[in-house]
């Protein structure tokens, strides 16, 4: 059996682990590439899936070229795991323990600038197997 057609607005997802346990003769693999962060294009597809915008979202890692990448698209970058601010990173953090006493704007609610706005939507790292 072939896969049924996903409309072009919506995202298929090829689960590679039941491929692989049960393989359907005539079924392939999928021809588009996996792209993961530091892919500026991965990055811009997910945060327009997730519908958020770069220029007003705070985006941790511990990965050198995730926050210059991060930076690029225009998200606000905090480097986790060491203290020394790299190129393309707003902020550096020894650990994410360290977040409340670095961002004290982020937890303190009775104090709130009219220029921030809260969103409820949320974006969250996930593992994928592939």
């Amino acid at each position: 059996t072939s896969p049924t057609p996903v409309p072009s607005n919506k995202v298929e997802i090829f689960d590679i682990v039941k491929h692989l346990a049960h393989p359907e003769p005539g079924v392939e693999l999928p021809r588009s590439p996996i792209l993961c962060k530091p892919n500026i294009d991965a990055m811009l597809h997910a945060l327009k899936l997730a519908d958020i915008n770069p220029q007003t979202t705070i985006f941790f890692d511990d990965s050198v070229r995730n926050i210059q990448a991060g930076k690029q698209i225009g998200m606000h970058t905090v480097l986790v795991g060491t203290s020394e601010r790299i190129k393309g990173a707003d902020h550096a953090l020894e650990s994410l323990h360290n977040m409340k006493e670095a961002f004290p704007e982020l937890w303190v609610e009775a104090v709130k600038d009219e220029d921030v706005r809260n969103s409820s939507k949320v974006g969250i790292e996930t593992s994928v197997i592939a």
